[in-house]
């Protein structure tokens, strides 16, 4: 099932999407409530209502007099207000690839336990327009990944059982301003303003029982669900990323457990799963200046068109436009 959140009236409505185009939860039950965030915190007890109303559009028992054009409304992030939002660092291949990049040894700590970091929860977007400042233009650069929306409270979660509380699946974009990123680092702490102005995700969330098909084992000696989900990034209709997601090597259990160990998970906590092989410029940057000393860099630029397309996903489109601000933080660096 494909869930969806977007604009209707001013107001954020729920909705699923079949065959192109949207039915609000009120065409399915009347109980169940029009906003994403109030649906997870009931997910157990409302899930199958939508799963039966889904069954009985597709019979053709729920007209598609009243439903909605998916591409005649503005689709919002799937969760367009979550409780939280944390991104993991699930896949060695990017690790390795960024560190061999700048001369630095693969570090051993990778293997021993998934790490992720806070992000601005405020700051969720779903398609559309991303707004960027002067200093984001600074090698402004995207990163390909898939993220879980949590569907159960829970806490102190053990990997083993961790799949049953993720609601569905969706594509998420961490952008990334890579010059404030780089330079706050230094102080050891972050990323921050780096980071902070724009998540991106949708353009659904899909739900596992669709994903059956895509299921694979986990890399030995883990724990937890995988999909055979193809990752690409297309930039002005150019591809630059081809990953998958069976590269993962730490799963969402296993990151779940860490992120629940001696604190609560909510519904509608997002948990991205970090960034694929190729799945930015910064890593390609650096493979390609590693190969060829003459390699140009690429950096996203206003008006730049960005699609994530991940097989059972979808297609998650943005389009970098230019905030009317001259404001500069970089400019107000202390000079020494």
């Amino acid at each position: 099932m494909r869930i969806v959140s977007y604009l209707k009236e001013e107001h954020e409505q729920l909705a699923i999407f079949v065959e192109g185009l949207l039915y609000d939860m009120e065409l399915i039950h009347p109980d169940i409530p029009n906003t994403m965030v109030m649906f997870l915190n009931y997910w157990e007890e409302l899930y199958p209502l939508v799963q039966a109303g889904e069954l009985a559009i597709q019979d053709g028992h729920i007209g598609n007099k009243k439903a909605v054009p998916a591409d005649s409304v503005q689709l919002l992030a799937p969760v367009p207000f979550p409780s939280s939002c944390r991104d993991g660092y699930a896949f060695r291949q990017h690790v390795a690839a960024a560190r061999r990049n700048r001369n630095a040894p693969m570090i051993p700590e990778f293997d021993q336990y998934p790490i992720f970091y806070f992000t601005n929860h405020h700051s969720i977007q779903g398609p559309g327009d991303i707004r960027c400042m002067p200093d984001h233009f600074e090698k402004l650069d995207f990163e390909l990944e898939v993220a879980i929306v949590i569907a159960r409270h829970g806490r102190n979660i053990p990997a083993e059982e961790a799949d049953e509380y993720i609601g569905g699946l969706m594509i998420m974009n961490d952008m990334s301003a890579r010059r404030l990123q780089m330079e706050e680092m230094l102080l050891n702490l972050g990323p921050a303003k780096g980071k902070d102005f724009s998540t991106v995700t949708g353009p659904w969330l899909v739900t596992l029982d669709e994903l059956q098909p895509f299921e694979v084992p986990c890399k030995e000696g883990h724990t937890g669900k995988n999909w055979n989900l193809r990752m690409q990034c297309r930039v002005n209709d150019i591809q630059v990323s081809d990953g998958n997601l069976a590269d993962m090597d730490w799963t969402f259990a296993e990151i779940i457990e860490r992120a629940s160990y001696g604190v609560d998970l909510y519904p509608g906590d997002i948990i991205g799963s970090g960034t694929v092989g190729t799945g930015c410029f910064l890593e390609l940057n650096g493979t390609g200046k590693l190969n060829d000393p003459n390699y140009t860099e690429q950096w996203l630029r206003e008006g730049d068109k960005i699609e994530l397309e991940v097989e059972g996903l979808g297609i998650l489109a943005n389009t970098i436009v230019r905030e009317d601000s001259t404001f500069s933080l970089l400019a107000k660096k202390k000079r020494l």
